[in-house]
């Protein structure tokens, strides 16, 4: 009786989830291997999708697709995704934190370096992180990726 009656709810879900899911594939499996070897199939079934999102899933491409950009990931805009950004920041967060508090100095130009911000908008661009000390420098123990992302939603504010 109970494989009669799992039986019934598989098929009603392949049935239901296909009519649901056709033309969503891309969307209801992301991206990764999973995603790329079954491409506009996966639309058509519920079962090639959960295939799609298992094989995702078990190789463990998809996080790195996402941070890299690759296997039809695409990056995350509000992420900064530069190492040498990150280690400036771990190496120097001290004297990065003096700068920001005066508003200008070496550190400071090289983060902004970094950033890519164009050198006609720093003087700006440093008035606003001194005026946000604190919400980039949140604790004595904030981390070098916390002040990075705090620098970051500070400018796009």
């Amino acid at each position: 009786m109970k494989k009669v009656l799992v039986s019934a709810v598989i098929f009603g879900m392949m049935s239901t989830g296909a009519a649901f899911a056709a033309g969503a594939g891309q969307s209801n499996t992301g991206c990764g291997l999973g995603s790329m070897l079954l491409g506009e199939a996966a639309g058509d079934s519920i079962v090639l999708q959960v295939l799609a999102v298992t094989t995702n899933g078990t190789f463990g491409n998809q996080t790195f697709g996402i941070t890299s950009g690759t296997s039809d990931c695409k990056t995350p805009s509000k992420i900064v995704n530069n190492e040498r950004l990150n280690e400036f920041v771990v190496a120097n967060i001290d004297s990065l934190a003096k700068d920001i508090a005066k508003g200008q100095g070496e550190s400071l130009d090289t983060v902004a370096e970094l950033m890519k911000i164009p050198s006609e908008k720093r003087a700006t661009v440093y008035a606003q992180l001194q005026a946000n000390f604190s919400n980039i420098f949140t604790s004595e123990r904030v981390e070098a990726a916390d002040v990075i992302d705090n620098i970051a939603s500070v400018i796009n504010s």
